[in-house]
């Protein structure tokens, strides 16, 4: 039980975790549904693509807003408001009959289905700390790591009874149920004392000095890329498993589950090894596992004409075993930065990531989704931009300030100014 929250930590695990879910059940859940949709809706495939990347660009821009309004205004009232807007904007999906009208609120789905995530980081940071901090990150990792598992196969299941606008009222339905667990269940965990005033000014100068912060801009840019080399196969996935493997709209598991059960023992390793093993370690055993993955899968496209199970998702696995393991460092790490702002740390964190998330879908995705090896190379270099990212941050940190063994994850970040 978190005493002054009034919770125990495996039910704000499942909360968070349940709300974190909204943002790949938001892409995922419509994958099987994309052929159709492109007959239905009489547009290509690099338009149907757009139908993500425009959501990550509504996801990307409001970002930035929502933990500064939960610094603000309280937690829990943003969260129950961004959970509203995107019941509303699954509704408007769901009776669309154009491309138009679906991109607008796809946009709107994308303003506020990232409040569960970004606003949820700080909850953790403000209920627990140190170990706790990085096992309760990690649960909800795990509970989290199902959404993308579970999403296509749901969308596939609901497209074999049903039509495509089928999904979308599936997704309404969905957030309306958090809504409901979510102003029932989940307690306020930003005091009043502790809130900060709301301004442009206020929040422009916050910005820039996170922004101009050269430890925060690597561990960032670490996490980013790092997440990129396995989002690039995600957002690719319509091509990946129908084009490339020759599989059918019901099948998306045979991707995403071994995938996402990979992201989900990393999880689970991660908390086990908190307070065990050092922070720097364990970042440096999951960029192993990532770069394992990489050369594994530019040796097997290279050498493979044609891509086949399990050998095609292996390298997918191993990448999100990794990126569990790096990830809740990270992510611990950069909040620890601003103890006063970790809304607006998250906010940003989460900004530099989704940037790049709508590059990778509307632009990388349809550029080299075309082969099996073509995604290998452009996802290796995502592992070696995030790799070089960390040694880069390492490199510029007094190596008596870095975690030992017996530290917490947290204490990865160290006091100096680069």
């Amino acid at each position: 039980m978190i005493s002054h929250l009034r919770i125990s930590k495996a039910r704000l695990a499942f909360i968070l975790g349940a709300l974190a879910m909204l943002g790949p059940f938001s892409i995922d859940t419509i994958f099987p549904a994309f052929a159709v949709m492109q007959g239905a809706l009489q547009v290509d495939k690099v338009a149907m693509q757009q139908t993500i990347s425009m959501y990550l660009l509504g996801y990307a821009g409001m970002s930035l807003f929502h933990g500064p309004l939960s610094d603000a205004l309280g937690r829990k009232p943003v969260i129950l408001t961004g959970i509203l807007i995107f019941t509303f904007a699954s509704v408007g999906c769901a009776l669309s009959t154009t491309m138009p009208q679906i991109l607008f609120f796809r946009v709107l789905q994308g303003l506020s289905a990232g409040v569960g995530l970004i606003v949820g980081r700080a909850i953790v940071r403000d209920a627990l700390d140190g170990h706790d901090a990085q096992r309760l990150m990690s649960n909800i990792s795990m509970i989290f790591g199902v959404a993308p598992a579970i999403a296509p196969i749901i969308g596939g299941w609901i497209l074999g009874w049903s039509n495509w606008q089928a999904i979308f009222w599936f997704l309404s339905g969905f957030s309306a149920l958090l809504l409901l667990v979510s102003a029932l269940a989940l307690p306020e965990s930003h005091p009043v004392e502790k809130r900060l005033p709301m301004n442009v000014k206020f929040l422009a100068n916050g910005y820039r000095e996170i922004i101009g912060n050269r430890k925060f801009r690597l561990l960032a840019y670490a996490g980013t890329a790092n997440f990129g080399a396995l989002f690039l196969y995600i957002t690719s996935a319509p091509a990946f498993v129908l084009d490339l493997l020759k599989l059918n709209e019901q099948q998306f598991g045979y991707f995403f589950v071994p995938t996402i059960a990979g992201m989900v023992i990393g999880a689970f390793f991660s908390g086990r090894a908190a307070g065990k093993i050092s922070g720097v370690r364990l970042a440096n055993i999951g960029f192993a596992f990532c770069g394992l993955s990489a050369l594994f899968n530019i040796v097997y496209s290279g050498l493979s004409p044609t891509l086949h199970l399990p050998w095609a998702v292996l390298p997918t696995v191993l990448s999100a075993f990794g990126i569990a393991l790096v990830f809740p460092i990270l992510t611990i790490a950069i909040l620890d930065m601003y103890p006063n702002q970790r809304g607006g740390a998250s906010s940003m964190q989460a900004f530099v990531g989704l940037l790049s998330n709508a590059l990778i879908a509307g632009v990388l995705s349809p550029m080299l989704s075309d082969s099996g090896l073509h995604l290998a190379l452009g996802s290796a270099v995502f592992t070696a931009v995030a790799y070089g990212m960390w040694r880069w941050y390492l490199a510029h940190t007094d190596k008596a300030q870095l975690p030992e063994a017996s530290q917490d994850a947290a204490s990865l970040e160290p006091t100096d100014e680069m």
